[in-house]
Parts: C-alpha cells; sequence; structure tokens
C-alpha cells in the first residue's frame, strides 16, 4: 500500500527524516520467537503483537491521530486501530492482507482467504469488517492493494484463468478489468487513481523473465527490458510524475516517469515495497539481505536514495509499507 499526504553504515532514523513529515513504515521484526508485526514513526518501533504467533504489518495509513494498520497473526487477517487488533477472518481457513484504505470513517482492507483448506484462494476486501467477495472461489484469486476514491472501490490483484495463467487484474465495485491477455503469466500489486486516470503497477512474463511495468488506464507502459527478472510492487502519482518502487535482478530500484533510481547495487538481494513524495524527498520502503546469500534480511526506508535501517540487523525483519504526514 502507498501512503502519501500532499503532494552501508546505519544511518539515524530522525536526522534523514524530512522536517516536515513524520515518516511511518509498518513490516515485522523477529524477535527470537516469532515475528512481530510492528511499525516505526520516524524510526521508533511500536509493537503490534507479542510472541503467540507469528505475524507480519503489511499496511499503514494515518488519518487525523489514528494509526491503521493491516496485516495477519497466524493465518488470521486483521487490522489495528491505535494498537487495538480487529479481527477479519476466523482463522477457519488461512487468509491474508496487504492493503488498507480509510475513507469516510470507514475502513478498507484487500486481501484473500482460502476456500477452505486445500483449496483455492478468494480474492475479497472487506468494509467495516464486512467481506466483500471479488470471486467465486473457482480458480485462484488474490487483492492486493485498494484504493477509495468516492463511492468508488478500486481493488488490484490477480485472477486465474482457465488456461490457469494468471491475470494482471483491478476490480472497480466488484467489476473485474483484465490488464493482461491471460496468454502470458501477468500479476497487479499496487493501484493509485487519480481524477479518471487508473493507474496499476505489477509485471507480466516475457519471454522467459518478469518485465516491471505499469498501465495507465489499461495502457501498458514496460519499465524493465527483460534483461533481468523484474516486478513494480507500488506506484505513486504526483502531478504529472509517476513513481514505482519494486525490484530488477537482485536491486531494489524505483522509477520516476519510467528512468530507473537503483537503491541498492545487487550484491545483495534487496526489496522495494512501497513509495511515498514529500514535495522533492522520495521515500522508499522495503529491505535487504544482511550479507549475500545469507537469507537474513533487514528492513530499511530510503531518502532519497539514503539508507535508514529500521530493524535489528541481527535479526530478520521487512519493512512493506511507508506512509507520510505533514506535521
Amino acid at each position: 500500500m502507498i501512503g502519501l499526504i500532499f503532494f552501508s553504515c546505519k544511518k539515524d532514523a530522525d536526522s534523514l527524516s524530512n522536517p516536515g513529515v513524520d515518516v511511518y513504515v509498518a513490516g515485522y521484526e523477529f524477535n527470537g520467537y516469532a515475528n512481530i508485526a510492528k511499525y516505526w514513526k520516524n524510526g521508533k518501533a511500536v509493537a503490534l503483537t507479542d510472541s503467540t504467533a507469528d505475524a507480519y504489518a503489511g499496511s499503514i495509513v494515518i488519518v487525523g491521530s489514528d494509526v491503521y494498520v493491516t496485516g495477519g497473526e497466524y493465518g488470521v487477517v486483521k487490522y489495528w486501530k491505535n494498537g487495538q487488533a480487529a479481527a477479519l477472518t476466523d482463522g477457519t481457513a488461512p487468509a491474508g492482507a496487504g492493503s488498507i484504505a480509510v475513507a469516510g470513517g470507514n475502513v478498507y482492507v484487500a486481501g484473500q482467504e482460502f476456500n477452505g483448506y486445500g483449496g483455492t484462494s478468494i480474492a475479497k476486501y472487506w468494509k467495516n469488517g464486512q467481506a466483500k467477495p471479488l470471486s467465486d472461489g473457482s480458480r485462484w484469486a488474490f487483492a492486493n492493494s485498494i484504493a477509495v476514491v468516492g463511492s468508488d472501490v478500486y481493488v488490484a490483484g490477480i485472477l486465474d484463468n482457465d488456461a490457469w495463467f494468471s491475470v494482471a487484474t483491478y476490480w472497480k465495485n466488484g467489476q473485474a478489468v483484465s490488464l493482461t491477455d491471460g496468454t502470458r503469466w501477468g500479476e497487479a500489486w499496487s493501484i493509485a487513481v487519480v481524477g479518471s486516470d487508473i493507474y496499476v503497477a505489477g509485471r507480466e512474463y516475457n519471454n522467459a523473465v518478469m518485465i516491471a511495468k505499469y498501465w495507465k488506464n489499461g495502457q501498458a507502459i514496460p519499465l524493465t527490458d527483460g534483461s533481468k527478472d523484474a516486478l513494480a510492487l507500488s506506484i505513486a502519482v504526483v502531478g504529472s510524475n509517476v513513481y514505482v518502487a519494486g525490484w530488477e535482478g537482485n536491486a531494489a530500484k524505483y522509477w520516476k516517469n519510467g528512468q530507473a533510481v537503483a537503491l541498492t547495487d545487487g550484491t545483495k538481494y534487496a526489496w522495494a515495497g512501497s513509495i511515498a513524495v514529500a514535495g522533492d524527498d522520495i521515500y522508499v520502503a522495503g529491505y535487504e539481505e544482511t550479507e549475500a546469500g545469507s537469507g537474513k534480511n533487514v528492513a530499511k526506508y530510503w531518502k532519497n536514495g539514503t539508507a535508514v535501517t529500521l530493524g535489528d540487523p541481527s535479526r530478520n525483519s521487512e519493512a512493506s509499507s511507508v506512509f507520510l504526514v505533514k506535521k
């Protein structure tokens, strides 16, 4: 989920924050017993769960003085408002969520719930705790990102077709719109709506590799050339500028109007999953391996390409979402 309000050695988070914004980042960190869902405000961690079960935080938004975070704990979709948990599923079937939006006093969460154990996944969103299915369970489907504009609800995700290829898809008020033709693998991971324009970030398979791209009103705009696998995970639109975060090869990157900016050098695996913009400053949240091939990641965000380490490098952590609030 993209957070946007108004349009190496470890660095200290407070020293790198824009003095005009508070920087919120959601993710998780292993505490020696379990993964703890948490968020960081200007680098200071706030735990949302204990060590009872593995948990994660996938998306964060702030409305006024209220902090909303969605994620999951032991296969149950939840969101937290100011640290108080609300369960959206009952745990009888595995479920997950990665995107939250708050509009008009209503809380919207996008995700998926399995059609029983061993069944397909059903894409859905929840409005104030009430589930709104987007697929019928006959095929695999996932809801990855949600945006609400007026009375319209937009959800980006993935919907398998009859040939078992995944189709990059978005739903407007429950009606599916295909972005890829189903002859090759496609995925949609993030959606932004500006006026009458609909922007969706994702990827599509082409000649043995995945091409990062975004779609504007259904028209595909490639971001990578196919020399390496790539994925576009987050999109933000500010004025005439389109910002996309993701990765190519092993390197975390973002693209501004199609021009790539590398956040890491590719010697260690890194991932950029969320982007937000404040004035001239670009913030990207994600993670990077502590050592090449170690499989241990550390949560970070980058401000204008400079890394801010959030997690303890001795323990695995990841950052999934960044949201900026004007002070």
